[in-house]
């Protein structure tokens, strides 16, 4: 077991790098799969000393949900900008900075949220406070901004509670 833990640091980080080279590739062969599982293998091994505390996930089915959720919410967003953008005057937006208390503590959790954020159109995460106990947000469209805030807290934070902590 120590010998495969040496070979492959964050297997999940090799899998997805393999993965990622067979996606930019864009065409299945034996090499590029070779060359994807170096990729996977090297990569990880020699950014090890630099990621000392793997992240324990501690739910992976609830990443397929979490993903799920994430990709609907894009979708609409999409929908919901396209809207605003054709339909609504400028002067009618009311954008907003919106603070969002964390109760993440994993910095890979608050990382994955903060990418999820700035992932759905309309929002982007721009600053995490020096703790890590808030993330600021700009919203194109926040009437209530008290409501987007509980939105990202139920939706994505507290799933990724479950996925990480």
């Amino acid at each position: 077991m120590k010998l495969i833990r040496r070979i492959f640091p964050h297997p999940l980080l090799s899998l997805l790098l393999t993965i990622v080279w067979l996606l930019l590739v864009n065409r299945f062969s034996i090499n590029s799969l070779l060359f994807g599982g170096f990729l996977g293998i090297v990569i990880p091994f020699i950014t090890r000393p630099y990621w000392p505390n793997m992240p324990r996930i501690r739910h992976p089915l609830k990443i397929v949900e979490y993903i799920l959720v994430v990709l609907y919410d894009i979708v609409v967003a999409n929908v919901v900008v396209a809207k605003l953008v054709l339909f609504h005057k400028n002067e009618n937006l009311k954008a907003a900075w919106i603070s969002v208390p964390l109760e993440l503590k994993s910095p890979e959790a608050i990382t994955v949220l903060a990418g999820t954020i700035t992932l759905t159109p309309g929002t982007v995460s721009s600053d995490v406070s020096s703790e890590g106990h808030a993330l600021l947000v700009h919203c194109l469209h926040a009437p209530d901004p008290d409501a987007v805030c509980e939105d990202i807290k139920t939706r994505y934070e507290g799933r990724l509670k479950e996925i990480f902590e």
